[in-house]
């Protein structure tokens, strides 16, 4: 009966264990989700920033290294109304992309109004 016992508690212990495994790594995985879209919200207003000091700016960034990953972005068509994609890839190589659709002011510095703002979606 004791052997019993113990066998359904070692049971038990171990189910739970492995659920408690599972918890962490998807825990793991929403953080490194978050990290990725971080880096690419980073990408993003890296370039608005330079859209505000040159609204002609469109050379975008090519794998530049933030927090530990990197982001890239592109921009699209010109101005007064830009497309900018921004991908950023966390440390964990987990990737985010976000779209946006913008309209940058005529006069210095130049305002950003944004008209669509998309997350990992293709438009």
């Amino acid at each position: 009966m004791v052997i019993f016992i113990v066998a359904i508690l070692a049971a038990v212990v171990m189910g739970m264990l492995q659920i408690n495994t599972e918890e962490i790594q998807i825990m793991q995985n929403q953080i490194s989700a978050a990290e990725a879209m971080a880096i690419t919200e980073a990408g993003l207003n890296d370039a608005f920033y330079e859209l505000r000091i040159d609204d002609e700016w469109d050379d975008g960034f090519e794998n530049k290294a933030f927090a530990g990953g990197s982001y890239t972005v592109e921009v699209e068509s010109g101005p007064p109304k830009l497309k900018i994609t921004s991908t950023g890839t966390s440390s964990q190589g987990f990737i985010s992309k976000v779209f946006a659709k913008i309209i940058v002011g005529s006069s210095s510095p130049h305002t950003i109004s944004i008209e669509k703002y998309i997350i990992n979606d293709e438009e």
